[in-house]
């Protein structure tokens, strides 16, 4: 099984993204969740994000904050969503970025990659958001399916096509034809 071997580049990638992501959950659980502002910034910029298109598309928005982690925001005479520290798209930032470290590739690329993918990540969150309270206002029965199934394939979907766009244009060079011939 050459799958097990430690000297599998597909073993190694998957040790090393394994270990990269384990350090980044108990860093954000025992520092970054408890003793920053991250995530209650991250959730109010996609609350002025979402207001912003809300507002171009000619509603009326209100918001509140309940609490540091949690901030509800609706169209008038709606009752409002709230966006809380799992909706803040931080995890998947990570996800996205861990995956791009740990995968081969020049960090010259990875540098400009990884910030590129955060924002198509954070514009499709706001987006989700946005459609989210649409939907909340029109067919509030709908919310939840859409929460649930809809938004988070469409999210992942992204996400998973980003990795995919890496994965191809990492492994060109190799994959080239003038590379083959002399393997």
């Amino acid at each position: 099984m050459s799958f097990i071997n430690p000297k599998n580049k597909t073993t190694r990638f998957f040790v090393f993204a394994s270990a990269l992501y384990l350090g980044w959950y108990l860093l954000y659980e025992w520092v970054v969740k408890p003793h920053t502002l991250i995530d209650e910034k991250l959730i109010s910029l996609i609350i002025a994000n979402a207001s912003f298109v809300l507002n171009l598309l000619g509603f009326s928005v209100y918001q509140s904050v309940e609490d540091r982690n949690m901030q509800l925001i609706g169209i008038d005479g709606s009752h409002p969503i709230w966006i809380g520290s799992p909706c803040n798209a931080l995890t998947l930032f990570m996800f996205f970025a861990l995956f791009i470290i740990a995968f081969p590739g020049s960090m010259k690329r990875k540098l400009w990659f990884i910030p590129f993918g955060v924002i198509i990540i954070h514009v499709t969150n706001v987006l989700r958001v946005v459609a989210l309270i649409t939907i909340n206002f029109y067919a509030p029965q709908y919310i939840e399916f859409n929460h649930t199934y809809t938004f988070t394939i469409l999210v992942y979907g992204i996400i998973f096509l980003l990795w995919m766009w890496w994965v191809n244009s990492s492994l060109s060079p190799i994959m080239s034809p003038e590379n083959k011939k002399s393997m």
